[in-house]
């Protein structure tokens, strides 16, 4: 008897039963898994104005979040929990470009809605590099939708 217990071989088996029963017993108490979001409608590349852009701001869980940057509109809803609230929500439903470019989530980087799209004329080589790093990213990353153009009024 006392052999049985000294045996190492008896006492790893005995470690991975007990971990396989906990598992299984504990997997019967676990919540389930949240809902799935219900699937949205697939966008159409288009123009976007800064007003037409800004519903897309993620505001509510049904809420596409668009945001655009150097010119090009992307979907980054899937990135809802980055995008949403928080730092970068700042930037939901906006150009991103200049927040982007010197690296802030301040408000005061973001152009009037009702005004004309920001130009960028003034960076500096770093932030027009750094804006450039982060176009990639978004390229690599999320679905170009469309384009951003002026206001129309």
């Amino acid at each position: 008897m006392s052999s049985s217990l000294t045996n190492p071989v008896n006492w790893v088996l005995a470690a991975v039963l007990g971990y396989i029963s906990y598992n299984y017993f504990s997997a019967s108490s676990a919540p389930p898994p949240p809902a799935p979001r219900p699937k949205q409608a697939a966008l159409v590349f288009r123009e976007y104005t800064p007003k037409e852009l800004e519903p897309f701001n993620g505001s509510t869980p049904e809420t596409r979040i668009l945001m655009a940057v150097k010119g090009n509109v992307y979907d980054v809803t899937r990135g809802r929990n980055f995008y949403g609230p928080g730092p970068y929500g700042n930037f939901a439903g906006r150009d991103a470009s200049r927040g982007l470019a010197k690296n802030s989530f301040d408000k005061d980087m973001l152009s009037p809605i009702d005004g004309p799209i920001d130009t960028l004329a003034d960076l500096d080589d770093d932030e027009k590099e750094s804006l450039n790093d982060w176009a990639g990213h978004f390229e690599g990353k999320y679905q170009l939708v469309g384009k951003l153009i002026e206001n129309k009024d």
